[in-house]
């Protein structure tokens, strides 16, 4: 398997429980959107302190089986609660 790195944003609440708002990521080739999500709260286990998160690929919102490509920037966006 061939390593790529993508380039995470985290925002909202995924920064506090992250403690920075973005990094370099190093995953698999093919990886999917639900590997990284597997990954992150294996890695990140605060991030199990929230319900979902949802992740957005290169500014749009991702499927959890879409394919990651090396360079890709990922948004980590919490639950928003409105009123």
């Amino acid at each position: 398997l061939i390593p790529m790195k993508i380039e995470l944003l985290f925002f909202g609440i995924c920064t506090d429980l992250i403690g920075k708002n973005s990094l370099k990521y190093q995953l698999n080739e093919n990886a999917t959107v639900k590997v990284l999500k597997d990954g992150l709260i294996a890695e990140f286990n605060n991030l199990s302190k929230i319900d979902e998160f949802a992740i957005a690929v290169n500014e749009d919102y991702a499927n959890d089986d879409l394919v990651l490509k090396e360079g890709d920037i990922v948004a980590i966006i919490p639950p928003v609660s409105g009123g």
